[in-house]
């Protein structure tokens, strides 16, 4: 598997998207988004802008580099989210940190 095929991968897992739902974001079939992911093809730029519309970062699927997160990049809740984290003590943030971590190895992801 090529890097951009793992990075790929691993933002569609991160979505909890499957390979059909995250190909069909992308105009493309199922089996198309397989071969991207093992490296065996790679994706057109139609497919990637497609993806790019729907808030996949690019840049990460293309160079590894995360895009920096804007402040207008959040909605209303996140925003919360952040403002009563930062109230938190710095021990409580970080137990919030592993919940969340743990909460998210826990969630299924589907292939």
């Amino acid at each position: 598997m090529n890097n951009l095929g793992a990075r790929l991968k691993e933002e569609r897992k991160s979505l909890g998207l499957s390979q059909q739902q995250f190909a069909a974001i992308g105009g493309v079939e199922a089996n198309a988004q397989g071969k991207y992911e093992s490296g065996e093809r790679t994706p057109r730029s139609d497919y990637l802008a497609a993806l790019g519309i729907k808030g996949v970062d690019i840049l990460y699927l293309l160079s590894g580099r995360r895009t920096p997160l804007s402040s207008e990049a959040l909605n209303d809740a996140e925003r919360e989210v952040i403002v009563h984290y930062r109230n938190l003590t710095l021990i409580d943030q970080d137990a919030i940190g592993q919940l969340a971590q743990s909460l998210s190895e826990c969630l299924p992801v589907p292939e």
